[in-house]
Protein backbone atom coordinates (compact mmCIF):
# COMPACT_ATOMS: atom_id res chain seq x y z
CA UNK A 1 0.00 0.00 0.00
CA UNK A 2 1.08 3.41 -0.92
CA UNK A 3 1.79 6.29 0.77
CA UNK A 4 1.49 10.19 0.54
CA UNK A 5 4.25 12.58 2.40
CA UNK A 6 1.52 15.13 3.08
CA UNK A 7 1.67 16.42 6.85
CA UNK A 8 -1.36 15.19 8.98
CA UNK A 9 -3.88 17.91 8.69
CA UNK A 10 -4.71 20.04 11.61
CA UNK A 11 -7.91 21.04 12.58
CA UNK A 12 -8.32 24.67 13.65
CA UNK A 13 -10.61 26.07 16.04
CA UNK A 14 -10.23 29.73 15.88
CA UNK A 15 -13.12 31.70 14.57
CA UNK A 16 -13.21 33.55 11.23
CA UNK A 17 -15.76 35.52 9.30
CA UNK A 18 -19.34 33.77 8.85
CA UNK A 19 -18.86 31.97 11.62
CA UNK A 20 -21.60 31.68 13.88
CA UNK A 21 -21.66 30.59 17.60
CA UNK A 22 -23.88 31.06 20.35
CA UNK A 23 -22.90 32.94 23.36
CA UNK A 24 -24.30 32.80 26.92
CA UNK A 25 -23.94 35.50 29.60
CA UNK A 26 -25.28 34.80 33.33
CA UNK A 27 -26.95 36.54 34.62
CA UNK A 28 -28.41 38.03 32.04
CA UNK A 29 -32.14 39.36 30.85
CA UNK A 30 -34.58 37.76 28.68
CA UNK A 31 -34.33 39.27 24.96
CA UNK A 32 -30.76 39.57 24.78
CA UNK A 33 -29.59 37.77 21.48
CA UNK A 34 -27.25 34.53 21.92
CA UNK A 35 -26.50 33.29 18.37
CA UNK A 36 -24.02 35.72 16.76
CA UNK A 37 -22.35 35.86 13.56
CA UNK A 38 -18.41 37.28 12.49
CA UNK A 39 -18.65 39.84 10.08
CA UNK A 40 -16.52 40.33 7.46
CA UNK A 41 -13.93 42.61 9.58
CA UNK A 42 -14.01 39.62 12.19
CA UNK A 43 -15.94 41.70 14.72
CA UNK A 44 -19.65 40.80 16.34
CA UNK A 45 -21.98 43.32 18.52
CA UNK A 46 -21.79 41.87 21.70
CA UNK A 47 -25.15 43.02 24.36
CA UNK A 48 -23.32 45.43 26.56
CA UNK A 49 -19.96 45.42 25.01
CA UNK A 50 -20.64 47.09 21.40
CA UNK A 51 -18.36 45.79 19.03
CA UNK A 52 -15.60 43.05 19.88
CA UNK A 53 -13.41 41.46 17.51
CA UNK A 54 -13.58 37.54 17.41
CA UNK A 55 -11.57 36.63 14.27
CA UNK A 56 -8.80 34.49 15.08
CA UNK A 57 -9.56 33.60 18.53
CA UNK A 58 -10.32 30.14 19.86
CA UNK A 59 -13.96 29.67 21.40
CA UNK A 60 -12.29 29.76 25.28
CA UNK A 61 -10.57 32.86 24.58
CA UNK A 62 -13.68 34.91 23.29
CA UNK A 63 -15.45 33.51 26.59
CA UNK A 64 -12.29 35.28 28.74
CA UNK A 65 -12.66 38.69 26.54
CA UNK A 66 -16.17 38.85 27.28
CA UNK A 67 -15.94 38.09 30.78
CA UNK A 68 -12.89 40.11 31.30
CA UNK A 69 -14.78 43.03 29.82
CA UNK A 70 -18.02 42.82 31.51
CA UNK A 71 -16.22 43.21 34.93
CA UNK A 72 -13.94 46.19 33.43
CA UNK A 73 -17.06 47.70 32.59
CA UNK A 74 -18.76 47.02 35.94
CA UNK A 75 -21.82 45.61 34.15
CA UNK A 76 -21.48 42.61 35.87
CA UNK A 77 -19.24 41.65 38.98
CA UNK A 78 -18.69 37.56 38.29
CA UNK A 79 -20.46 36.77 35.06
CA UNK A 80 -20.47 33.15 33.43
CA UNK A 81 -19.99 33.28 30.18
CA UNK A 82 -19.71 30.39 27.39
CA UNK A 83 -18.97 30.14 23.64
CA UNK A 84 -20.32 27.38 21.76
CA UNK A 85 -19.80 27.48 17.68
CA UNK A 86 -22.44 26.54 16.00
CA UNK A 87 -20.77 26.37 12.61
CA UNK A 88 -17.50 26.95 10.93
CA UNK A 89 -18.41 28.59 8.01
CA UNK A 90 -14.93 30.02 7.37
CA UNK A 91 -13.19 27.32 6.98
CA UNK A 92 -13.65 25.71 3.41
CA UNK A 93 -11.58 23.29 1.26
CA UNK A 94 -11.56 23.71 -2.47
CA UNK A 95 -11.74 21.52 -5.70
CA UNK A 96 -11.06 22.66 -9.49
CA UNK A 97 -10.41 21.08 -12.64
CA UNK A 98 -12.55 17.87 -13.81
CA UNK A 99 -15.07 17.75 -11.58
CA UNK A 100 -19.19 18.15 -11.97
CA UNK A 101 -19.25 20.98 -9.76
CA UNK A 102 -16.23 22.32 -9.16
CA UNK A 103 -16.76 25.16 -5.86
CA UNK A 104 -15.42 25.88 -2.66
CA UNK A 105 -17.05 23.03 0.30
CA UNK A 106 -17.55 23.92 3.50
CA UNK A 107 -15.27 21.82 6.04
CA UNK A 108 -16.34 19.22 8.30
CA UNK A 109 -13.65 17.41 10.30
CA UNK A 110 -12.80 14.13 8.96
CA UNK A 111 -13.14 15.04 5.38
CA UNK A 112 -11.51 13.36 2.89
CA UNK A 113 -10.58 13.39 -0.31
CA UNK A 114 -13.04 10.99 -1.42
CA UNK A 115 -15.92 12.61 0.46
CA UNK A 116 -14.82 16.24 -1.02
CA UNK A 117 -14.70 14.34 -4.87
CA UNK A 118 -18.20 13.03 -4.06
CA UNK A 119 -19.57 16.42 -2.45
CA UNK A 120 -18.18 17.54 -6.01
CA UNK A 121 -20.34 15.57 -7.90
CA UNK A 122 -17.50 12.85 -8.69
CA UNK A 123 -15.11 13.25 -11.88
CA UNK A 124 -16.04 13.82 -15.04
CA UNK A 125 -15.21 11.49 -17.98
CA UNK A 126 -12.22 13.51 -19.23
CA UNK A 127 -10.41 13.36 -15.56
CA UNK A 128 -6.80 11.79 -14.80
CA UNK A 129 -7.64 9.90 -11.42
CA UNK A 130 -4.13 9.55 -11.54
CA UNK A 131 -2.61 12.69 -10.90
CA UNK A 132 -4.87 14.54 -8.68
CA UNK A 133 -2.89 17.28 -7.14
CA UNK A 134 -3.35 18.44 -3.13
CA UNK A 135 -2.43 21.36 -1.90
CA UNK A 136 -2.04 22.28 1.55
CA UNK A 137 -0.37 25.35 3.62
CA UNK A 138 2.03 24.40 6.25
CA UNK A 139 2.29 26.05 10.17
CA UNK A 140 5.70 27.97 8.93
CA UNK A 141 3.55 29.50 5.26
CA UNK A 142 5.10 27.16 2.56
CA UNK A 143 2.62 25.14 0.52
CA UNK A 144 3.17 21.25 0.46
CA UNK A 145 1.97 19.87 -2.85
CA UNK A 146 1.33 15.94 -3.50
CA UNK A 147 -0.01 14.15 -6.39
CA UNK A 148 -2.44 11.28 -5.93
CA UNK A 149 -4.48 8.65 -7.41
CA UNK A 150 -8.15 8.59 -6.63
CA UNK A 151 -8.14 5.03 -8.22
CA UNK A 152 -5.86 3.93 -6.02
CA UNK A 153 -7.83 5.21 -3.23
CA UNK A 154 -10.90 3.24 -4.54
CA UNK A 155 -9.06 -0.14 -5.25
CA UNK A 156 -7.93 0.44 -1.61
CA UNK A 157 -4.10 0.59 -3.10
CA UNK A 158 -3.47 3.38 -0.78
CA UNK A 159 -5.08 4.93 2.03
CA UNK A 160 -8.10 7.81 1.27
CA UNK A 161 -5.96 11.09 2.36
CA UNK A 162 -7.41 13.13 5.27
CA UNK A 163 -8.30 16.85 4.45
CA UNK A 164 -7.68 19.95 6.43
CA UNK A 165 -9.66 23.26 5.64
CA UNK A 166 -7.56 25.36 3.14
CA UNK A 167 -6.31 22.39 1.37
CA UNK A 168 -7.14 23.05 -2.55
CA UNK A 169 -7.51 20.36 -4.77
CA UNK A 170 -7.30 19.83 -8.57
CA UNK A 171 -8.69 17.28 -11.07
CA UNK A 172 -6.59 17.41 -14.03
CA UNK A 173 -7.56 16.76 -17.71
CA UNK A 174 -6.27 13.40 -19.33
CA UNK A 175 -3.51 14.62 -21.60
CA UNK A 176 -4.49 13.69 -25.17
Amino acid sequence: MRNVDLPAPEFSTTLGPSDEFELRIVPTRDGIPKTFQVQPDGMVSVPYLDRIKVAGLEPHEVEKLVRSELIKREIFTDPSVSVVVAAYKSKKVEILGQVSKPDAYPFTQGMTLLRLVSLAGGTKELADDDAVTIRRRLKNGTVKVVEVSIDDIIANRMPDIPLQAGDSVNVPKTPL
